[in-house]
């Protein structure tokens, strides 16, 4: 997880199956050959999309969103022991993304710095860690708008996303840190925007809100990913459960636990079934005869996995 409170860090682990712990030990080794493979083949390369299925190519990469991931996964190879040579890889991919953290045009900076940097701190203790994700939070929190009461995602000021869900967590890292309560406020105040115009009654989410920049009010909801405008895309429902269960870790807020749970019962009612892809819209009805209904989320998820 991205962040987490002592008190959730420490709750004891239900144990597992020795099956299902072996057979999470082999899916830990095949990831991390094939990350090897690529930092040493294609050295300080970020893969980001696929195009005409292939993920080495020269198009420009409009966000860098991903680049936190690879890093991330080298982190993990070293804290679940495949081996102290995972840990100047990941240092060295770390840096490779530190400047981010003064990058004010998207709202992506959970997803780079905390795999890498925050994961760094939380594993050694480094204090160069600390320093980067509350710059990364400062920053974050310059793109509120105080009169929506929402971060603006990429896209345009009057936007906002279900996928800051999954950044949010910096800002409130970044206040709790330094005792800023503004910080803090600044994420809580998002999370309710969120709670109440992008999550429905029955826990499903959809991708996009717009706002009036001169009054602040919430003018409709819309898609730039789902399947249209009032469907549930599945990665962003994702997303939505994951920040919120996130926020309530570090907050208490009992509001952004008992989300999480609507989010979490709307994703297995629309994903019962054979298939563990789920359909990228969760909660429109698909016409069976279009091929189009054979558009599941596997694309989708290339980079978020």
């Amino acid at each position: 997880m991205y962040w987490t409170s002592r008190r959730v860090a420490e709750r004891r682990t239900l144990p597992f199956s020795e099956a299902t712990t072996a057979a999470a030990h082999d899916a830990l080794e095949v990831a991390a050959g094939k990350v090897l493979r690529l930092a040493t083949d294609y050295p300080d390369y970020f893969p980001l999309y696929t195009d005409h299925g292939r993920w080495k190519h020269g198009k420009e990469a409009w966000t860098n969103w991903c680049e936190g991931f690879l890093g991330g996964q080298m982190w993990l190879f070293y804290e679940v022991g495949l081996g102290d040579d995972w840990r100047p890889r990941a240092e060295h991919y770390s840096k490779l993304v530190e400047e981010r953290q003064y990058d004010d045009q998207v709202h992506d900076l959970g997803f780079v710095l905390c795999p890498t940097w925050k994961k760094w701190w939380e594993l050694t203790g480094e204090n160069a860690g600390r320093q980067v994700i509350i710059q990364g939070g400062d920053t974050m929190a310059t793109r509120f708008n105080t009169k929506g009461k929402y971060l603006r995602s990429f896209l345009a000021p009057d936007s906002i996303f279900i996928n800051i869900m999954m950044n949010v967590g910096i800002i409130a890292v970044a206040g709790l840190e330094t005792g800023d309560q503004g910080l803090v406020d600044v994420a809580e105040q998002h999370c309710e925007t969120t709670r109440k115009h992008l999550v429905g009654g029955d826990g499903s989410t959809s991708h996009e809100g717009i706002f009036d920049l001169d009054t602040g009010e919430f003018l409709r909801q819309t898609t730039q990913q789902g399947w249209r405008n009032d469907s549930s895309w599945a990665r962003g429902l994702a997303w939505s459960l994951y920040g919120f269960t996130s926020m309530f870790a570090l907050t208490g807020n009992p509001h952004w636990l008992a989300t999480a749970q609507l989010n979490a019962d709307s994703w297995l009612e629309h994903t019962a079934g054979p298939d563990p892809v789920p359909p990228a819209g969760l909660s429109v009805s698909f016409d069976p005869n279009l091929r189009l209904n054979l558009w599941r989320d596997r694309d989708e998820m290339r980079c978020a996995a």
